[in-house]
């Protein structure tokens, strides 16, 4: 009899676990199809609660949870996870002309778009054209490509972007934040401004909220004075930077890049932006306003992880927001709300948000060693991209219209170790004020300095 039990008791342990797998990836499909069949037509059932049934059949498992604790662990979180991603999910809201257009009329590029801003959808791709471009830049052949000259910008904002070290420099690091700023001066409540190009087509780069943008706001404007003449708009040449500048730091995502936006010359609304000294509930409520719920807005922060200020604290400029400036990681997350070296400054808005009851649960899964590089920035649950993709068409009412040059990119780097990281520690520590230029333009540091 003790030997049938244990068999009868591993044969439950397997069906259980087989079920938490196949509950987790089953759960938002079956969402989706409730949604789109039920919800959508407005059947009399349109309320049923199917998700329910599905966890009353893990309740079944309920009694191995004392005889295999990590189990139990495992199928708790599983099912937080899942039932928190459908909970998102369903309060995504939808912007631009995908809050009015129904779903037979958006094209294959607007169902991508809705699918991902709604956390339907992968938000990063790995498809690559490696090819050489059908033409030279103005030539009748790279006109009639759509892609065509987006790929010599791409080749051209690579090379600006890189450093000798293998990291990211300070233009990448401004690119992504030129990305933000455009985009995140508009509201619900404004009525304009978004990703329209106007932080460079108007005086806004004389607000101080952009201090330290002024290198790349020359560059990127050199680039629209080439391009724009191939229908490159500047709003689109924005975006694509920061994308761009998002995959040449290692480790960083391959977002998902789309190119039709308008641009709009006047200056977006003021006081729209956050400050490195806003308290949870500001941030929280300004980001709300712009759609934005806390767990996106937790994953957009993460994009410190590459920077160094410069005007945050004028006495230490250069100084990093954590140890791998340069570097798309998570080191930024646990770093943040616990012990980092000495030369890494912490923003007091960010280690707000690492301590908020809304946001530290998010905090913590992208500070976990073994989990949290997949869980912010790489393809499987890729939070930061799918983030990013509905910031960067804030204000843009034409995203059913938009195409796609994702194809362009420079292709992502999912490992890196720094060559210098001796060098790089002893200057984390606090030795070398010397290098922050260097560290800043991410030239390689061995054999620079001495031990």
């Amino acid at each position: 009899m003790e030997v049938h039990h244990d068999k009868a008791f591993e044969w439950q342990t397997v069906l259980c676990e087989g079920f938490v797998f196949i509950y987790t990836h089953a759960v938002c499909l079956i969402t989706q199809v409730i949604f789109d069949n039920f919800f959508l037509h407005s059947l009399p059932f349109a309320k049923m609660r199917t998700l329910s049934y599905l966890n009353y059949a893990l309740l079944a498992c309920a009694p191995l949870v004392d005889a295999h604790p990590g189990m139990g662990e495992k199928m708790m979180f599983e099912m937080k996870r899942a039932a928190n991603k459908e909970k998102r999910a369903s309060s995504k809201e939808l912007i631009g002309d995908l809050a009015t257009l129904a779903d037979s009329k958006l094209t294959s590029i607007g169902k991508d778009i809705k699918a991902i801003i709604t956390d339907q959808k992968s938000g990063e791709s790995q498809e690559r054209d490696t090819s050489i471009p059908a033409g030279a830049i103005g030539s009748a052949a790279c006109k009639a490509d759509l892609c065509c000259h987006w790929k010599w910008l791409s080749y051209e904002m690579t090379a600006k972007f890189n450093g000798t070290s293998g990291r990211c420099n300070k233009f990448a690091r401004q690119a992504v934040r030129l990305g933000f700023h455009d985009a995140g001066v508009w509201s619900k409540t404004a009525g304009y401004g978004g990703a329209d190009g106007s932080l460079l087509l108007s005086n806004e780069m004389s607000r101080t909220d952009n201090n330290g943008l002024s290198q790349i706001a020359e560059q990127t404007k050199k680039w629209y004075t080439k391009y724009n003449q191939y229908g490159l708009s500047m709003a689109d040449i924005i975006q694509f930077g920061a994308n761009v500048a998002t995959v040449v730091c290692p480790l960083g995502p391959r977002i998902r890049t789309f190119v039709g936006r308008k641009d709009n010359s006047k200056a977006g609304p003021t006081s729209l932006l956050p400050t490195e000294t806003d308290s949870a509930d500001a941030l929280l409520k300004l980001f709300s306003a712009k759609t934005i719920d806390a767990h996106d807005l937790v994953a957009l922060v993460g994009a410190h992880t590459t920077s160094q200020q410069h005007f945050v604290d004028t006495t230490r400029s250069g100084d990093p927001q954590d140890s791998s400036p340069g570097v798309w990681d998570m080191a930024f997350y646990p770093q943040t709300s616990n012990t980092s070296p000495p030369r890494v400054l912490k923003f007091q808005s960010d280690v707000n948000l690492s301590k908020d009851s809304r946001t530290i649960g998010e905090w913590q899964e992208f500070s976990d060693r073994n989990s949290g590089q997949n869980h912010w920035n790489e393809v499987s649950l890729n939070d930061y991209a799918k983030a990013y993709t509905r910031l960067s068409m804030l204000g843009v009412n034409n995203i059913n219209d938009l195409k796609e040059c994702t194809k362009v990119l420079p292709p992502a780097r999912t490992s890196f170790v720094n060559e210098d990281q001796v060098v790089l520690d002893m200057w984390l520590q606090g030795q070398f004020d010397q290098l922050n230029d260097m560290v800043d333009d991410a030239i390689q540091l061995t054999g620079v300095v001495s031990g």
